[in-house]
């Protein structure tokens, strides 16, 4: 029985020798139907919001509204798997997330590079209740579940310490979380070995989730980008989790060049069965904040207070600033340091060097000065054409917008990936 009521849903379907009334139809489109990849000719009903059928026989379906898509294609909604789009939904004023809605992305991963909104159940409510533009796909940050137990301090967590992260993590996977997330470049997540991942990342593997990672070092600030992949394929072995490496890239001219390297890498332990995937933006300039750029992780250990009273110990403060200035150097130099978003609309669009004038202070001290009223955004072109396009043409490699406020990585990643490395360039 259960057969022949499906053979009858495609005869009905198929032969469409009754009319069907449907809200919208799309004809004439090329479309990708996310299984094929060609390409094919066909039309789209869509009925109460949901897509109710596929056909090419456009004469028996009556609909409210019909869009030519002819010379277009047509496809399913794009996922970008790495957003900061958090605080754009927790906000009602933007909640509609047009700048992704505009790309025609459709969904969302946010709480990535172990920083997230806590707890997950409250954010969901307040999503359905006031309503969201983009579906969500929601990540337990390691670096908040870190702080609320340890604090931003540099320690290794006791037993107690490490018991309390498992349960808040257990909590999250509960709510809904897809996985877990890193930030082992940043505070508090450069404070944690690999071990304290590993057994976290385990919690996470056995409620079916993924472990998501800022690499604890994408140029050579400490341990160097190919022992940071490495690092990552250790934890998705010894935890049994698949691994996805956010916004991959060779960053600072130390290590243009290594992705051969780190492809041959993942290429090895993927055709060993280790699920390794990574996102990438096409763009050669990254962003942050300031602090995170170039100022030590050690320095800013306790935070914002602990880094000026540090700063403000003469031999310390040597040390800081020779640091900051090797930092300010790896990042492609003070001149390609663009300040994109700050409270004081005077610093937007002027680079760290420009402004190092400005104040009549090294480039180095002037970073000081400036983070010590806000954290500042900052853009740093810092990657090569060969590397991105490298890594762009590996089929384990999404887009991901990485997207924040005064970078058009948030706004075009996916129109300039379509018409500059697929139709133009044909990468």
């Amino acid at each position: 029985m259960k057969h022949f009521r499906y053979l009858f849903l495609i005869c009905l379907l198929s032969s469409c020798k009754s009319d069907i009334n449907v809200d919208l139809l799309i004809i004439n489109g090329m479309v990708y139907d996310g299984i094929n990849s060609e390409p094919q000719n066909i039309d789209i009903s869509i009925n109460n919001g949901k897509i109710i059928y596929l056909s090419n026989n456009k004469q028996s379906i009556n609909a409210d509204k019909i869009i030519d898509a002819e010379g277009l294609i047509v496809s399913p909604g794009f996922i970008d798997t790495h957003t900061h789009s958090d605080r754009d939904l927790n906000n009602k004023e933007t909640s509609h997330n047009l700048p992704f809605l505009k790309q025609g992305i459709t969904t969302v991963v946010v709480g990535n590079d172990g920083d997230s909104y806590f707890p997950i159940s409250d954010y969901k409510s307040l999503y359905e209740s006031q309503g969201i533009g983009t579906n969500v796909v929601m990540l337990v940050g390691h670096g908040t579940i870190r702080n609320k137990v340890l604090g931003n301090i540099n320690k290794k967590p006791n037993l107690d310490e490490l018991s309390e992260m498992k349960k808040l993590i257990t909590q999250e996977m509960s709510s809904g979380a897809f996985g877990m997330s890193t930030g082992l470049f940043y505070s508090p997540g450069s404070y944690s070995n690999t071990e304290e991942i590993v057994s976290l990342a385990k919690i996470v593997s056995d409620n079916g989730g993924i472990y998501d990672t800022h690499l604890r070092d994408e140029s050579n600030y400490n341990i160097g980008l190919i022992s940071a992949v490495k690092e990552t394929i250790d934890i998705g072995l010894k935890a049994n989790i698949p691994v996805h490496i956010s916004h991959i890239k060779c960053l600072g001219r130390y290590v243009w060049h290594q992705s051969d390297s780190i492809i041959k890498l993942i290429e090895f332990y993927r055709n060993k069965g280790l699920n390794v995937t990574a996102n990438q933006y096409p763009y050669d300039a990254s962003a942050t904040s300031l602090k995170g750029a170039v100022v030590p992780r050690w320095a800013e250990s306790g935070g914002k207070d602990s880094l000026f009273i540090r700063f403000n110990n003469k031999k310390i403060k040597t040390r800081i600033l020779k640091e900051t200035s090797s930092n300010i150097f790896r990042r492609g130099g003070a001149d390609k340091l663009l300040i994109v978003n700050s409270k004081n609309s005077d610093l937007i669009g002027k680079n760290l060097l420009e402004l190092s004038i400005e104040f009549d202070k090294p480039p180095e001290e002037t970073v000081y000065h400036l983070i010590k009223s806000e954290n500042v955004s900052v853009a740093s072109f810092n990657m090569i054409e060969e590397d991105i396009i490298n890594f762009m043409k590996q089929s384990w490699v999404f887009t991901g917008s990485d997207g924040n406020t005064g970078h058009p990585r948030k706004y075009g990643s996916f129109p300039k990936k379509y018409s500059e490395y697929v139709v133009n360039k044909k990468v």
